[in-house]
C-alpha cells in the first residue's frame, strides 16, 4: 500500500498543475483574491455612499426651502431637464442619478396640516439602494424641521419637545463585541474558500487517478500487481486526503500570515477580531479540515473510478463543486446556528463551527460531535469506494 502510495506522490510532485492547484493558489491566490475582494469592496461602498450624485428637480417652486437644501448640500449636483417626461432617458444615459418631482399641491398640502408627498424617480437595480438612503437621509431632516416648527408654536419645553417628536426612544445595547460582529460577516465566507479550496486541489489528481489511468492502460497493470484491492484503493485514497488537507492547511497558514501581519491595518472591527484569535482556535479550524478532506477525497475518488475516460470522468466532477457550495449556502441563512442537531450534518457543520470559531462563540462541546459525525460519513463513503473498485463491470465499462 504504501509503495503505491509513495509512486502516486511521486508521480503527482512532478506535475506542473498538481503544484498549481495545491501550492501556489491556496498560499497566494486565495489570500490576494479575499484581501483583494475585501478591499474594493469596502472602498466601493465607501465612494458610493460619498460620491456626487446627479439630479433633476421639478416643481421647485412649489417647495423652495426642499429646493435649496439639496442645491446647498456637498454630494448633490443639480442637472437641468427641459420637462419630467426626460427623466427616464436620462437616468439610462446615466445624465443624472434621481429625480425629484414635487406636486403643485405641496406647500397647501403642509399648510393645511396635510402630509405631503414627493415623486422619487431612480434606477434601484443599479444604485443598490444607496441613493434611496441618502434622499431619505434630507427628506428626514426636513420632516424634523417642519415637526419643530409647528411644535414651536405650543410654546413646549426641550423635554416636552422630545417627548412629542419620539415619545419611545429606542436605545441599541448590543451584547455582541466587536469580533462577535465581524466574524459573522468574514465567518460565513472562510468556510467556502477552505471547503473549495481542498476540493479543488484534490479534484485533477483524482480524475488521474482513475479515469486517467484507465486510458493509460496502467490500471490493469496495477490490479496484477499482488496487493489487495483494499490496499490499492485506501492508497490512493491517502493521496488524495494527503494533498488537499495539505492545500486546506497551507490555505489556513497563509491566511493566518497574512492577517496577524496586516491586521492591524484594517478597519477597527477586523483588527479587533484578528487579534482576539488564538492558537486554539486555528487548531481547531484546522483540525476539522480533516474529515472534510476525507469526504471530499473518497467521492472524488469513486466518480474518477466509475468514469471511463478523462472526459467523462471531469463532467461527473464538475458539478460537485456546485453540490458542495450547498451545504455552505445553508449555514448562511438566517436561523440557521449551531446546534446538536446541525453538528451532525455533512459539511455545514463544517461550515457553522468555522464562523462560531472566527465568531468566539464556539461550543466545545459539539466540536467531537462535528469531528465524529463527519468522519463516520468519511468512513462510510470510503466503503462505498472500496465496494465499488471490487466490481468488474465498474472498472471495465468499456
Amino acid at each position: 500500500m504504501w509503495t503505491i502510495y509513495l509512486k502516486e506522490i511521486l508521480e503527482l510532485a512532478r506535475d506542473r498543475k498538481t503544484f498549481i492547484f495545491t501550492v501556489l493558489i491556496p498560499v497566494l491566490a486565495m489570500p490576494l483574491i479575499m484581501g483583494g475582494f475585501s478591499y474594493v469592496s469596502t472602498n466601493l461602498f465607501n465612494k458610493a455612499r460619498t460620491a456626487e450624485l446627479t439630479y433633476a428637480m421639478f416643481g421647485k417652486e412649489y417647495a423652495p426651502g426642499l429646493a435649496q437644501r439639496f442645491t446647498a448640500e456637498r454630494g448633490f449636483r443639480e442637472v437641468p431637464l427641459a420637462s419630467p417626461e426626460q427623466i427616464r432617458n436620462a437616468i439610462d444615459k446615466d445624465v443624472i442619478k434621481f429625480a425629484l418631482v414635487i406636486p403643485p399641491a405641496y406647500q397647501q398640502r403642509l399648510q393645511g396640516k396635510e402630509q405631503a408627498s414627493v415623486a422619487l424617480h431612480y434606477n434601484s437595480a443599479v444604485s443598490m439602494d444607496v441613493i434611496r438612503k441618502r434622499v431619505s437621509a434630507e427628506l428626514d431632516a426636513v420632516n424634523a424641521e417642519l415637526r419643530e416648527h409647528e411644535l414651536s408654536a405650543l410654546n413646549l419645553s426641550k423635554k416636552q419637545l422630545r417627548f412629542a417628536l419620539n415619545p419611545v426612544m429606542l436605545e441599541e445595547r448590543s451584547t455582541a463585541g466587536k469580533r462577535e460582529q465581524m466574524g459573522a460577516v468574514l465567518g460565513g465566507l472562510l468556510p467556502y474558500f477552505l471547503l473549495m479550496g481542498c476540493l479543488m486541489a484534490a479534484m485533477y489528481p483524482a480524475i488521474d487517478m482513475g479515469a486517467g489511468e484507465k486510458e493509460r492502460g496502467t490500471l490493469e497493470t496495477l490490479l496484477l500487481a499482488p496487493v489487495p484491492r483494499s490496499s490499492i484503493v485506501l492508497a490512493k485514497f491517502l493521496v488524495l486526503f494527503s494533498i488537499g488537507l495539505t492545500s486546506s492547511l497551507l490555505m489556513v497558514g497563509s491566511m493566518s500570515v497574512l492577517l496577524f501581519a496586516f491586521g492591524s491595518a484594517a478597519p477597527a472591527g477586523v483588527a479587533a477580531m484578528v487579534s482576539s484569535i488564538g492558537a486554539l482556535d486555528m487548531a481547531m479550524l484546522a483540525l476539522m479540515l480533516a474529515p472534510t478532506a476525507a469526504i471530499f477525497a473518497s467521492v472524488l475518488l469513486s466518480l474518477s473510478i466509475y468514469a471511463k475516460s478523462y472526459k467523462e470522468a471531469a463532467g461527473l466532477i464538475s458539478p460537485l463543486m456546485l453540490l458542495s457550495l450547498l451545504p455552505v449556502m445553508v449555514a448562511l441563512l438566517p436561523g440557521v446556528e449551531l446546534n446538536w442537531l446541525w453538528a451532525m450534518v455533512p459539511l455545514t457543520n463544517v461550515a457553522l463551527a468555522m464562523k462560531e470559531l472566527v465568531k468566539g462563540t464556539m461550543d466545545y462541546r459539539m466540536f467531537a460531535v462535528i469531528l465524529v459525525s463527519s468522519a463516520v460519513t468519511a468512513g462510510a463513503l470510503l466503503a462505498l469506494c472500496r465496494w465499488w473498485f471490487s466490481r468488474e463491470q465498474v472498472l471495465f465499462r468499456n
